[in-house]
């Protein structure tokens, strides 16, 4: 049996990260047969319910280096663990998961991660000390990459693959449309999706996707629909911007699993974001997005795709909002480009899996329990 750790940001039911570990589950449970994945989570119930993996909770240490000393590899990723912006605290917390790693001589993979930005000079000084000793390093863009060679780290290679969650196939849509339904969504209407989150108390963008959620009401005759990608903060950001507009919109509260999620982003017509993964999970269902940056790793993803961002959370207006939008809706659906780009980040996504395979292939034991394994097929 192979046994793969998973360290990063779960189990706080957050729909980007929950949708980045099942995809990181389901791509090594393809390739390595007999996994046994042990997640480092927030919530061990949730965790283990949902992906059907073992779980050791973040702040059990004794548990957590216990996992590591028995595994093959510890995978840290995905998602923007090493950034100092929302807390330095986390980013050092991640650095001591795979300083473990490292103390009991094991293997350790960034994992399609999203780098920075790390301002603080001993944060960065803390990350190259660590990065040096790791087995191999995937990011999910050029960006990330750059951080890394300005902070000094020279090796390993450093892989420019994709985000974890572009590996993930297309949903059924009737999903999301039975939970609209049950909301008392129907009808023929198209549909604009919103998905924010509150960013350091700035007030602007949420006036100017108010307006722009007012003046697409009365100009396309749309629904506007707020859901939320983290319970409850993102609910409670729907009902602010809802507050704030004269016209009527439904604010989703419950909490929704990745495939729902998913779903119900193929059930808009166009979608407003400012989360990541509402901009990926439109994508990969082929909804247009428009996307509001807060983060560079809005601004990273978008230009992967060959799109632009519509502003940020400080300088977005209501009429670029209402137009852009507009003009998605006339034009329904995805560009052929922005397809095709997709089909590529497909494919880069999952090399991240097989940057683990050729890891776990280079150690005598597992090696010879995967061509064990191999032979019984």
């Amino acid at each position: 049996m192979t046994r793969v750790v998973i360290s990063g940001y779960y189990g706080f039911a957050n729909a980007g990260d929950e949708a980045m570990l099942a995809a990181i589950v389901g791509s090594l449970k393809d390739i390595i047969p007999d996994v046994a994945i042990t997640v480092i989570t927030g919530n061990c119930r949730m965790t283990r319910e949902n992906h059907k993996v073992q779980a050791v909770h973040r702040l059990n240490f004794f548990a957590i280096a216990a996992a590591i000393r028995r595994c093959d590899i510890l995978i840290s990723g995905g998602g923007s663990l090493l950034q100092d912006v929302t807390s330095a605290r986390s980013l050092y917390y991640y650095l001591w998961i795979m300083k473990i790693a490292l103390f009991f001589k094991k293997p350790v993979m960034l994992y399609a991660q999203g780098i920075g930005p790390v301002r603080g000079i001993k944060a960065r000084e803390a990350v190259q000390k660590v990065l040096q000793r790791v087995s191999v390093i995937g990011v999910r863009d050029r960006d990330s990459k750059a951080e890394l060679m300005d902070m000094g780290v020279t090796r390993p290679p450093i892989h420019v693959t994709a985000d974890a969650v572009l590996s993930m196939h297309p949903v059924d849509k009737a999903i999301g449309l039975q939970i609209l339904e049950q909301k008392g969504i129907t009808g023929s209407r198209r549909r604009v999706g919103i998905a924010v989150r509150n960013w350091q108390g700035h007030q602007a963008y949420k006036d100017a996707i108010a307006q722009a959620a007012d003046t697409l009401q009365q100009r396309e005759d749309v629904d506007i629909i707020f859901i939320p990608m983290q319970h409850p903060e993102d609910v409670a950001a729907g009902r602010d911007i809802a507050d704030r507009m004269k016209t009527r919109a439904i604010v989703l509260d419950d909490r929704y699993s990745t495939v729902e999620f998913m779903s119900l982003m193929g059930c808009m017509d166009a979608v407003v974001a400012n989360r990541l993964h509402a901009l990926i999970f439109s994508a990969l269902m082929e909804t247009p997005a428009t996307a509001i940056s807060y983060d560079p790793k809005i601004d990273s993803f978008i230009h992967l795709i060959g799109d632009r961002v519509c502003g940020t959370t400080e300088s977005v207006t209501a009429e670029a909002l209402a137009s852009r939008v507009s003009q998605q809706l006339a034009q329904g659906g995805l560009e052929p480009a922005i397809k095709a780009r997709l089909n590529h980040l497909r494919r880069q996504s999952l090399r991240n899996a097989y940057l683990a395979l050729r890891i776990l292939e280079g150690r005598d034991g597992v090696r010879k329990r995967l061509e064990q394994h191999r032979r019984s097929l």
